[in-house]
């Protein structure tokens, strides 16, 4: 199959399983920021990072590792399922003996003793479900991790309304309908994909192994570096102002979500096509091609939601949320440049090389900590959004330079900065001049400005589709 028309396959199969549960994560917003207070919210989110940043330390990201590895077309992949496995189970056992010293951890009014089973729970079920995932999608069954994407998201449905509406169960009950969702994930990717095949309790070679743990262990510190910049603001913005503002901030968070929406449905097919024809001799025009046009979408994607914040806000969150808007342009604008940085993911990826990616993520962990304790105390939650802004700049920037020595991709550096600047004015408009119908007219004029810039690439790569397409029909 043609490279174009394989990316754009896989795309959109990937869409189907993964658009469905990104859009329920908004339409259960007006029903969660309903049932939850602003604190009870602001206490969930904090559990859900936490068991996130936990995982990758306490499994060696060995999912990584499975998935980049389940890709080698000669691997053995009954020894990568079971080396993921054994790494799973041997670093939760590890994990078990830090039970006390993390229950003592406390954030002014948050403390994690008070949902410490609950958080071990989510890590272990919420590894195993990332473990076959990888697996699944590393040996190229992408019809079914999309069919457990859809499944995914029936079942998180259904467990929220059960456990936060009749039961009630609060902040208790929201992370028990993700823990109870990402079971039955496991369970139907085992029996679907029938995974006890791959596994193996002798015969594994040390050497893949090895290599496998070469690959993924220099990840780990990469994952706690992006959680720093992802995340550590919302700790920082509870520090220091509390949790209800941390709620409000956490809930104008869940909006630039649209971006990465549709960014992630691409990057997971993306992913499979760069290690595929990375070794090919035209690698540096694909990649071009590709990244032109991935550009474009998320910043036409960004600058529509940049229009539309204040509306989704009204729609998405209780009445009592509705402040959280203040938020969401800059917050847009730091998605928008941290799609651009997991394109170049892909890059250190395809070399199995993965220490510059934890060196380029340093740079931008520290300008985060930095701005963040220096901005926050002074204009508040918008401090921590500016903060997560700069930091994606900064990796971006020296990703930029890093991967140059592997393939030289032409970013079009001109127009990428123009399309940030718009995207600049667009925020600075929102918000000094918070409503009105000119505020309006010069938003859509920006967005219409935003199209302009990106018509070309995009009827570029739709006349190549459409070429490739009518020439293997031919």
């Amino acid at each position: 199959m043609d490279k174009y028309k394989k990316l754009a396959t896989n795309t959109i199969i990937f869409a189907i399983g993964t658009f469905s549960s990104k859009v329920l994560s908004f339409l259960l917003m007006p029903f969660v920021t309903r049932m939850l207070e602003h604190g009870q919210y602001g206490d969930a989110d904090l559990i859900q990072q936490t068991a996130n940043v936990l995982i990758p330390i306490v499994f060696l990201q060995v999912n990584s590792a499975v998935l980049r590895f389940a890709l080698d077309k000669d691997g053995d992949k009954g020894e990568v399922f079971s080396v993921g496995l054994r790494t799973t189970f041997i670093g939760f056992g590890v994990f078990l003996l830090l039970w006390y010293p993390i229950s003592l951890i406390q954030i002014k009014d948050f403390r994690l003793g008070d949902y410490i089973v609950l958080i071990y729970v989510f890590v272990l079920v919420s590894g195993l479900r990332q473990l076959c995932q990888q697996f699944v999608r590393g040996c190229g069954e992408v019809k079914i991790f999309a069919v457990d994407g859809i499944i995914a998201t029936a079942t998180t449905l259904a467990f929220n309304l059960l456990f936060l509406g009749p039961l009630h169960w609060g902040v208790n009950g929201y992370i028990l309908a993700v823990i109870a969702s990402d079971a039955c994930s496991v369970a139907f990717l085992f029996v679907t994909c029938k995974l006890w095949r791959y596994v193996k309790f002798r015969g594994v070679r040390k050497s893949t192994a090895i290599d496998m743990l070469k690959y993924s262990i220099p990840m780990m510190p990469t994952i706690i570096l992006w959680w720093i910049i992802n995340v550590s603001d919302r700790y920082m913005v509870t520090g220091f102002i509390g949790s209800g503002a941390n709620g409000l901030y956490t809930a104008a968070s869940k909006i630039p979500n649209f971006v990465i929406m549709f960014s992630s449905i691409f990057i997971d097919a993306w992913q499979l096509s760069a290690v595929d024809e990375y070794d090919n001799d035209d690698r540096e025009g694909f990649f071009t091609n590709v990244f032109r046009v991935y550009s474009g979408g998320v910043f036409t994607v960004s600058a529509a939601l940049i229009v539309a914040c204040q509306l989704l806000t009204k729609i998405l969150v209780a009445p009592s949320y509705y402040d959280s808007w203040q938020y969401v342009p800059i917050l847009i604008m730091a998605t928008t440049i941290s799609c651009h940085v997991n394109f170049l993911a892909s890059v250190y990826m395809a070399e199995k090389k993965n220490i510059m990616a934890m060196v380029t993520a340093l740079s931008g962990a520290v300008t985060n900590i930095v701005l963040n304790l220096v901005l926050i105390p002074v204009i508040g939650a918008n401090g921590a959004a500016i903060a997560t802004l700069a930091a994606f700049i900064m990796v971006f920037i020296t990703r930029g330079i890093d991967t140059k020595r592997f393939i030289k991709i032409n970013y079009k550096t001109p127009v990428v900065a123009a399309e940030l600047v718009i995207l600049a004015v667009q925020a600075a408009v929102m918000l000094t001049m918070k409503s009105g119908v000119l505020m309006y007219a010069i938003e859509i004029l920006l967005v219409l400005v935003m199209l302009f810039v990106n018509l070309k690439p995009i009827k570029e790569l739709l006349t190549l589709l459409v070429d490739k397409f009518l020439k293997k029909r031919k």
